[in-house]
């Protein structure tokens, strides 16, 4: 019985007005509509007579239609009328279905937690989850014509992105379901089913798109989707339509003779009718709103309609509007309804973060190892090694190299520490050199990449891996990879493993011990893997799914291993097998070392303890052998793993003197504030003086710019950038990715994917000024709710917890929700990143009604584009009434054609000498010179359409920002600048979105974002005026980022300083340009982010 007394006593004030509070079972520990008592909500009127992307169904008497309206279910009558709410709460519920007998209506709603499918009574009460699915969630149930069961789209999580479904029969009698269709592979979708009403047949739309993997947007008119039915009888599918413009949400007639469905003649998306005894087809209405053929469709292609019992007029829904069209006449009938209701909402979360401090202290520690006296440990930070005294001693650099140092490791006895350096222009070696500091001494004679070096237990011998270019550090010297054994002092080389990572010696040196599979975002299995000294004589020991790191102990006694960012030990057992490890093994004790996250495992020279860091604090952990004794409960020590600070701190990078801009055009982004022949003053890194050129007075100790005819903006603030932060390998001295953004005006990135460890290095790299670039900041690892050796396990709270505090600690203060399928685990995350203080920024991966949820959580904003447009009245008003900022990226626009592809198609990139030179061709030529060219009607469908809903979000107060994801870097963040201009977004709120409105996103518009006195100094300058043509943010001449001042034609730094750029590794004309054609920047024809190189 529901809470009805409850309702009775605030009726006056309740939000569900006559409809049923959408409450979960009492034994679900998580209520997503009342999530924590800490929410704070709000709540706002919506008065609508139009919707988006609304399902619906006419009751079996013809009567009554029910639909769905942001995440409500509403009746009324069939002729229209003001709407009556059957379902409210934040529970978010859709796809209507009533049952033969009209008693009923079926529903998918993730109430207790995942959508799976529920069944109420007509009236809306009653209501109870069918489906009891955790993980492979359910919808778009529809009836069979017996109404003993039901048939939904089962959902299956891949290792990109959303997945693939099959079909499922559910009797109401049961909850594990009957499979009758197979998903042929992890992309592919199957949808959209519709039964006949004799029962025999099941209609459903499935993905038949060439190639089978994730791809943004697809050719609509190509064949996707196509028309199958399946024989409840025999078993059997055949194909029924199909061809170009594909076919989708087939509904059969009530008297089983025709099939209607949703088609794509070119930009237009239309209903069909096929006669399934003929084959004969005809379209009868093809103004529908468009479909979503192109992207993912996990909920369907198209908003599911009806048929009347006349089998002459169909009940759909199209340009927010329910309409009843007649398949003979084509006449197109309106069906008018109002909504009037009061809509809960939870406010919005945003949290602000200080941009500049003038010392930080470093949370990126990577390659620790604690000494053989455990006395001291090593580290790499801010692109050197450093030693700390423990347990209070104060890191001090090892070496003055200028070259960037990493990857340091103890001979046995201490004295000597090995590590290896990198130079942009004479690349990588290995290096020894006493611990005091004092013979150092170069161990390597041949350039390459060279990584993770580690002596033998006598000391005698160093293996070392010799890894292959990228796109960072090039391709020159990449030859003869794998893993390498040497003498101590460099001599007799040799290789003994094409491949593997992390070598090491066995106790009896004779052997030696290698990872596979890479480690964080690497293979989904890794290895444990040996040989010995000649190459020969493989073992595989361990093998481990989403695994991260594999860590035999000194004495081989023990294997300690990070598995899922969590961190766990156990006896090593030699059996000559190999053998399956992970958290849950049961063959012998697994133990957790620790509550939270770590990296860096490592163990002492006795095999009695275990050592790790997460950000800036150091761990131990005593290991007991008490594999002996069957009576032991366990292999570790009782005693608590406090932290060390590890305490290195540095100053932040700030240049010295002053510089003034004089009689330029200042657009300051201080509301619609322009200031005509402006002076605005620096002194170090911040903004002194700002005003009339009349009335501002230049200190006689500035550097003095004349930029008359100029116009001088905030830089650009990129919130969803994707800046190379992929590829955790040694970090160069110049990254390109920084310097292409800084040319472009970019002096603010904000990177929502990428691999933590190389994020937050590049970003304490920069804020020291050991790295040119823009300030960086970024989430660290996303949340990953599909699979990968990098995702986030949310099951509650503790978990959403556990997944923030890891990112956190290396100094997050966004992190990036992504995938995760169930509601519950996204609200999870949300109070979690409320009680951390750190903001949330989501991904919805192309669902609609995802995205619309994350906005009703309080969701800092959303990223990438909503898939649906128009967006109408509803959604208009629920976004205006939240603080959710916007993020469409539409240069890799869901949905249609992405916007890249426009500017492909429009300008020769190719020959942009600004971007060739901070750009390695190849990733420019392949992108760019076999172009798609396509009809301009086919970029309105596309990147256009999205651009003009997010316009009409921003005139009613919807913030929306720039996001070039690092599709190239950073001609892309103009890109998308004029992208949002080009959907009617006026030329000032465009440059808003570029600058003020990423700031205020992220928490930093006190400091960044606008041209006012006390604000950093990011700024561009111009040589044309932006407000007279957008497209003049691109004759940027110069870039100030944190008052260092940049050429951008040679990216050398000018003002009061004059320091060349040396040259990046393709400026030379002899470096190597084999690069694989698979690598990850890919061909034009599949545009991804530059960002993986």
């Amino acid at each position: 019985m529901r809470k009805i007394l409850i309702l009775l006593l605030i009726s006056s004030i309740s939000f569900v007005s006559f409809s049923q509070k959408k409450t979960a079972k009492k034994t679900t520990k998580w209520d997503v509509n009342n999530p924590h008592k800490d929410w704070k909500y709000t709540s706002f009127n919506l008065n609508t007579n139009e919707g988006t992307w609304m399902n619906l169904d006419v009751s079996p008497d013809e009567k009554t239609i029910v639909f769905d309206l942001l995440g409500d279910i509403y009746s009324m009558p069939i002729n229209g009328g003001k709407a009556t709410r059957l379902r409210a709460g934040l529970a978010y519920e859709l796809q209507p279905r009533f049952s033969p007998n009209g008693k009923y209506i079926s529903f998918t709603s993730d109430a207790e937690g995942g959508n799976n499918i529920w069944v109420m009574t007509a009236d809306g009460k009653n209501a109870k989850s069918i489906t009891k699915e955790k993980f492979r969630l359910l919808n778009n149930a529809v009836w069979t014509p017996d109404g003993k069961s039901l048939v939904a789209r089962k959902h299956f999580t891949s290792t990109r992105s959303v997945g693939a479904g099959e079909m499922w029969q559910y009797p109401l009698s049961g909850s594990a379901g009957l499979k009758l269709t197979k998903r042929k592979n992890d992309q592919q979708d199957v949808n959209d089913p519709s039964i006949s009403s004799d029962g025999k047949y099941l209609y459903y739309a499935e993905d038949m798109y060439p190639g089978g993997f994730f791809q943004y947007n697809k050719d609509p008119n190509k064949q996707i989707y196509v028309i199958k039915q399946y024989n409840f009888k025999t078993g059997k599918t055949k194909q029924i339509t199909g061809g170009p413009g594909g076919a989708a949400r087939p509904v059969i007639s009530k008297d089983g003779k025709l099939l209607a469905f949703i088609k794509r003649i070119r930009t237009k998306t239309a209903l069909y009718i096929h006669e399934l005894e003929t084959g004969k087809e005809w379209p009868v209405y093809q103004e529908l709103s468009k479909d979503q053929q192109e992207a993912w469709a996990v909920f369907g292609v198209y908003p599911h309609f009806t048929w009347l019992k006349n089998n002459k007029d169909i009940v759909i829904w199209s340009g927010g509007k329910i309409n009843k069209i007649n398949i003979d006449s084509k006449k197109v009938i309106n069906i008018p309804f109002q909504v009037n209701e009061k809509i809960k909402l939870t406010k919005t979360h945003r949290v602000k973060r200080k941009v500049f401090e003038e010392t930080f202290t470093s949370k990126m520690i990577k390659n620790t190892q604690t000494s053989p006296d455990e006395k001291s440990i090593v580290f790499t930070s801010l692109g050197h090694i450093y030693k700390k005294e423990l347990p209070n001693g104060k890191p001090e650099r090892i070496t003055n190299l200028t070259d960037f140092e990493a990857e340091p490791s103890f001979s046995p006895d201490g004295k000597f520490i090995v590590f290896v350096t990198w130079n942009d222009a004479e690349l990588g070696t290995i290096y020894k050199i006493k611990t005091n500091g004092s013979g150092l001494e170069k161990l390597t004679s041949k350039r390459g990449i060279y990584r993770t070096p580690s002596y033998s237990n006598s000391g005698g011998k160093i293996t070392y891996r010799k890894e292959g270019g990228n796109g960072d550090q090039g391709f020159d010297y990449s030859t003869n990879t794998g893993i390498y054994v040497m003498d101590y002092d460099g001599s007799n080389a040799k290789k003994i493993a094409d491949s593997g990572e992390f070598p090491i010696f066995s106790p009896n040196n004779k052997r030696v011990y290698f990872q596979t599979g890479g480690s964080f975002m690497g293979g989904l299995t890794k290895r444990l893997k040996s040989v010995d000294l000649s190459g020969k004589n493989e073992r595989s020991h361990f093998v481990s799914k989403l695994a991260n790191k594999l860590v035999p102990s000194k004495d081989f006694k023990w294997i300690s291993f990070i598995h899922l960012h969590k961190l766990y030990v156990a006896p090593f057992v030699h059996n000559g097998s190999e053998i399956n490890l992970d958290g849950n093994t049961k063959s012998f004790k697994v133990e957790s070392l620790s509550k939270n996250a770590g990296i860096n495992l490592h163990w002492s020279k006795e095999s009695d303890k275990a050592h790790w860091t997460l950000g800036d604090e150091y761990f131990t952990k005593n290991v007991v052998n008490n594999t002996t004794d069957p009576f032991a409960k366990s292999n570790l020590s009782t005693d608590s793993n406090t932290g060390i600070k590890v305490g290195l701190t540095a100053k932040s990078d700030v240049p010295e003197g002053r510089v003034a801009f004089t009689n330029a055009r200042l657009i300051t982004m201080k509301g619609d504030q322009v200031i005509e022949n402006g002076t605005i003053v620096i002194y170090k890194n911040k903004i002194e003086r700002i005003g009339k050129t009349s009335s501002v007075r230049v200190p006689s100790d500035a550097k003095v710019y004349d930029m008359k005819g100029k116009t001088i903006m905030p830089g650009i603030v990129d919130v969803h950038a994707h800046v190379g932060a992929f590829r955790n390998g040694l970090s160069t001295q110049k990254h390109w990715q920084f310097y292409a953004n800084l040319a472009y005006g970019v002096t603010t990135s904000h990177d929502p994917s990428v691999n933590t460890a190389a994020a937050f290095t590049l970003e304490e790299l920069q804020k020291s000024g050991q790295t040119v670039g823009p300030r960086m900041f970024s989430t660290g690892f996303i949340l990953y709710g599909a699979e990968g050796d990098f995702k986030a396990v949310v099951n509650n709270l503790d978990d959403a917890r556990f997944a923030i505090a890891r990112t956190k600690a290396f100094g997050a203060k966004s992190v990036k929700s992504y995938n995760q399928p169930r509601r519950e685990q996204r609200q999870q995350i949300m109070q979690a990143a409320r009680e951390l203080g750190v903001n949330v920024v989501p991904e919805g991966g192309s669902n609609f009604f995802v995205n619309m949820s994350m906005i009703f959580d309080g969701h800092t904003g959303i990223e990438h584009n909503v898939p649906v447009a128009p967006l109408f009245k509803d959604v208009q008003t629920l976004w205006k009434n939240s603080k959710t900022g916007y993020t469409p990226t539409l240069v890799v626009n869901y949905a249609g054609m992405s916007g890249e592809y426009y500017w492909y198609q429009k300008s020769n990139v190719w020959e942009n000498k600004k971007l060739l030179k901070y750009t390695p061709r190849h990733v420019i030529d392949p992108r760019s010179r076999h172009r798609i060219m396509v009809p301009d009607e086919e970029y309105n469908n596309g990147h256009l359409l999205t651009s003009r809903s997010v316009t009409a979000l921003s005139k009613l107060g919807v913030k929306a920002n720039v996001g070039a994801h690092g599709q190239l870097q950073g001609l892309g963040a103009h890109w998308e600048l004029w992208m949002l201009q080009q959907g009617g977004m006026g030329n000032h709120e465009a440059l808003k979105a570029a600058t003020i409105n990423g700031a205020d996103y992220l928490g930093m518009a006190d400091e960044i974002g606008s041209l006012e006195k006390g604000k950093l100094a990011d700024l561009i300058v111009m040589d044309q005026n932006p407000l007279e043509d957008i497209q003049h943010t691109n004759t940027i001449s110069f870039t100030m980022i944190n008052g260092r001042l940049y050429d951008t034609s040679t990216m050398n730094e000018v003002g009061n300083y004059d320091k060349k750029r040396s040259p990046f590794y393709w400026e030379s004309g002899n470096y190597n340009q084999g690069v694989p054609l698979n690598l990850e920047t890919n061909s034009f024809t599949i545009p991804t982010c530059s960002c993986h190189n």
